[in-house]
């Protein structure tokens, strides 16, 4: 490309951005939509003790086992 084709690209792009910024003000697009489900807000998750525990030993079941497969 010459130097007068990419001003014009470059000019081309600025003017299609320009328009999308007056349709973003003219529809009063300051918020940005964020994701929610449904209308309601997410709630933690909460594990039991005793699933924190089945959790806690099956990882020290795994590095047990990649430590043995190791030696």
């Amino acid at each position: 490309m010459t130097r007068e084709q990419l001003i014009a690209a470059v000019d081309e792009e600025i003017s299609r951005l320009e328009k999308v910024r007056e349709l973003l003000q003219s529809t009063g697009g300051s918020r940005i939509a964020t994701p929610t489900f449904g209308n309601r807000p997410r709630k933690k998750r909460v594990l039991s003790a005793e699933a924190r525990a089945r959790i806690a030993a099956a990882q020290k079941r795994r590095w047990a086992k990649q430590k043995a497969a190791q030696k």
